[in-house]
């Protein structure tokens, strides 16, 4: 679980007075900023509700990807650009989810040097019990109201568009 700071202040807050003083605007600095502090309070969550089930994020990530394809499995590299994360990430969280016995690797019959990674019958148990305690949670975002979330979601969206997430696709004019 996340330190709570327990400060009497807002320390972004504070940080924007002092940059507007300093530098300028501080929009852009103060949500940025609390875009990193959120990700660490939403990893730790979910850390916390994914350990009994021996998962990280990432680790659950790669279950719930294999879920939804249609044969339960995939190609490493599938994996990879479908979660947007390194090679080696993907290699990693495959190594330990096999380990886990949650994930099998298969040779790729349509591509001779690849591997498939493949869900196991223990991975899709472990993958409901984990998304009944990530859902039971609200994704960490129980504090913003149901009607916020899919701005929240737009707004983010708009970052990652511009950042070319989606090819073909720029971000939404303003």
């Amino acid at each position: 679980m996340v330190r709570p700071l327990g400060l009497p202040f807002d320390p972004i807050e504070r940080a924007g007075e002092t940059w507007e003083r300093r530098f300028g605007p501080a929009a852009a600095m103060r949500a940025a900023t609390s875009v990193f502090r959120v990700q660490q309070i939403l990893l730790a969550r979910f850390d916390e509700a994914l350990r009994p089930h021996c998962l990280t994020f990432a680790r659950y990530e790669v279950l719930v990807l294999l879920t939804f394809s249609r044969t339960g499995e995939l190609p490493l590299k599938v994996i990879g650009s479908r979660l947007m994360v390194h090679p080696t990430s993907v290699t990693n969280a495959i190594d330990r989810l096999v380990a886990a016995g949650y994930v099998e690797r298969r040779p790729n019959p349509a591509d001779g040097r690849g591997v498939l990674a493949a869900i196991t019958d223990r991975g899709r148990e472990v993958v409901e019990l984990a998304t009944a305690a990530l859902t039971g949670l609200e994704f960490g975002l129980g504090d913003v109201p149901d009607a916020e979330l899919d701005t929240l979601f737009d707004v983010l969206r708009r970052v990652r568009l511009g950042a070319g997430d989606v090819a073909g696709v720029g971000p939404p004019v303003r």
